[in-house]
């Protein structure tokens, strides 16, 4: 690459804020040149309640990647989440002024932007519409209609809703954090880029990105985006019901669940067991591996049901034979793939960032937890791909236009140098025949 284009996937999370800089190189990887990650106070269940711990802990991570990358950050790309999302279907129509000139961007452009004016309620607004395919005069099944002929375009819509103060909450976030907000993403939408392959999207695969506050869902079939959802449970519902059902410090209760935690109880020994310090110098408390796994299996198991519940919504064309992927520091306990198939009747698989990184990275980042952020620089990369692909486009049909212009000038100005040499003919034998009309007249007179 000539030039080195760098750019930042900040992922606002319930129980971490991260920060990760990339660039893409040559054979389409993310090569990350630094990262950071804080201790996030201010977010509960994906969504923003204090700004000024938020904005604290965004700019301990933002400052840590900048100074590991070397670069001064000002840009990000912004990942959201939380409970108040949801999704819908819409179809969107464009009738053509001109059906003889090709389809353009632009056209397409307006098509999108249309479904932003569609009415919500109040408090909620139109996050993003992404396309899942287009009709031109009743052809279906159109993925991509620039260059076609056509009287209207029709476009099934994938729009995401979201609540308007929880937007304003991240964008308020980010902007006393001394940076710009480039795109908006949803994270089950930049986890899905991460860890999915092309393969998957089209024989229908369902996403599960399990973090701290919530669990995403991201449902394609056919290469296309069906549903997202957002279920209000996570990593830390769990942590507090260990807490209370083993009456521990917090503390101690999430080392237990990352360290021993399981999701079937069945695959524990009853006699293993945990010391857990006692409170303010009471006895120790010792718990069984087998008790531990099952307060973790009740809630992964609610969490499944819910999961089920979503992938039951799609229409029965949507074939899911790419079966399920878990991501998300969730995806990492022990287990929970067994749980996710016996729940779901899917074969299940735990989905790293890793395919789209390179080697030279660390192994961390290859890790489900940052799932979330490599996707959201992907994503941004893709876009910023396509933006840039559309302007070519454009430049070049317009250049054909104009040759075409150009060729029929040259065309009009043929006609017309032979309609000027025929009217020229035309006007010599006219003047001959007045002539002799002329000069016959003059002999008459004579005579």
């Amino acid at each position: 690459m000539k030039e080195s284009v760098y750019i930042t996937g900040l992922d606002i999370g319930t129980t971490k804020i991260a920060c990760v800089v990339g660039e893409l190189t040559e054979n389409n990887k993310i090569k990350v040149i630094g990262y950071g990650k804080a201790e996030s106070y201010g977010v509960k269940r994906g969504m923003v309640f204090n700004i000024q711990q938020t904005v604290d802990s965004i700019k301990k991570a933002v400052d840590e990647a900048s100074e590991m990358a070397g670069v001064e950050i000002t840009n990000v790309n912004v990942g959201i989440a939380g409970h108040h999302i949801k999704s819908i279907q819409h179809r969107g129509s464009l009738t053509r002024k001109n059906a003889k000139t090709y389809i353009t961007q632009d056209e397409l452009d307006e098509l999108r932007s249309n479904v932003f004016k569609l009415g919500m309620q109040p408090g909620e607004e139109i996050i993003d519409a992404i396309p899942q395919e287009y009709i031109v005069d009743n052809e279906a099944g159109i993925s991509n209609p620039k260059g076609m002929l056509g009287n209207t375009i029709e476009a099934n819509f994938h729009v995401i809703i979201g609540m308007k103060s929880a937007v304003e909450n991240i964008v308020s976030c980010v902007e006393n954090a001394g940076l710009v907000l480039d795109k908006l993403i949803l994270e089950p939408i930049a986890s899905a880029v991460a860890v999915l392959g092309e393969d998957e999207k089209e024989a229908g695969v369902v996403l599960v990105d399990i973090g701290g506050g919530t669990t995403d869902i991201a449902i394609f079939s056919d290469s296309i985006i069906y549903h997202t959802a957002v279920i209000p449970f996570g990593g830390n519902v769990i942590t507090d019901d260990i807490r209370i059902g083993c009456s521990v410090l917090r503390k101690y209760a999430e080392e237990m669940k990352v360290r021993y935690g399981s999701a079937l109880p069945n695959e524990n020994n009853e006699h293993h067991v945990i010391s857990i310090p006692g409170i303010h110098g009471r006895e120790p408390k010792e718990i069984t591996f087998k008790n531990l796994s099952e307060i973790i299996h009740a809630r992964l198991s609610e969490i499944f049901d819910m999961v089920k519940n979503e992938i039951d919504k799609c229409p029965n064309e949507c074939a899911l034979t790419g079966g399920l992927v878990l991501t998300g520091g969730g995806a990492l306990m022990k287990h929970i793939q067994q749980l996710a198939a016996f729940k779901t009747s899917l074969d299940v698989r735990i989905g790293y960032p890793n395919e789209h990184i390179d080697n030279d990275n660390p192994d961390e980042l290859k890790s489900p937890v940052f799932a979330t952020c490599i996707g959201l620089i992907l994503e941004s990369f893709n876009r910023q791909k396509l933006s840039i692909l559309n302007d070519d486009i454009e430049e070049e049909e317009s250049v054909i236009v104009n040759k075409k212009e150009s060729k029929s000038n040259r065309h009009k100005r043929g006609i017309g140098y032979l309609k000027d040499i025929i009217t020229g003919f035309a006007d010599i034998i006219f003047k001959d025949e007045s002539i002799d009309e002329k000069n016959d007249n003059d002999t008459n007179q004579n005579i």
